[in-house]
């Protein structure tokens, strides 16, 4: 779903040192990305979920959860149907 808002790509190298810092990354290579990651006030969506080494961000520091040089973030929508 968020493929297409990121050129096509379904991996993207970053450097950053927090959760945060990568999307504002992303956010410059990819805008449209910016609306569906963080809401109005720069916070996580809600119904998305991201993902620092296997582990979810919301049980760590959010947006502020700290990243290192190798650090693997996956960034998925919840996807709703019936």
């Amino acid at each position: 779903m968020l493929r297409g808002l990121a050129g096509g790509m379904s991996h993207v190298d970053v450097s950053a040192g927090t959760l945060g810092a990568a999307l504002d990354v992303l956010a410059q290579r990819y805008p449209a990305l910016e609306r569906r990651l963080r809401d109005e006030q720069g916070g996580l969506r809600r119904y998305v979920n991201f993902y620092v080494d296997g582990e979810e961000c919301r049980r760590l520091d959010g947006s502020e959860t700290p990243l290192r040089p190798q650090s693997e973030v996956v960034i998925i929508p919840s996807v709703a149907g019936g």
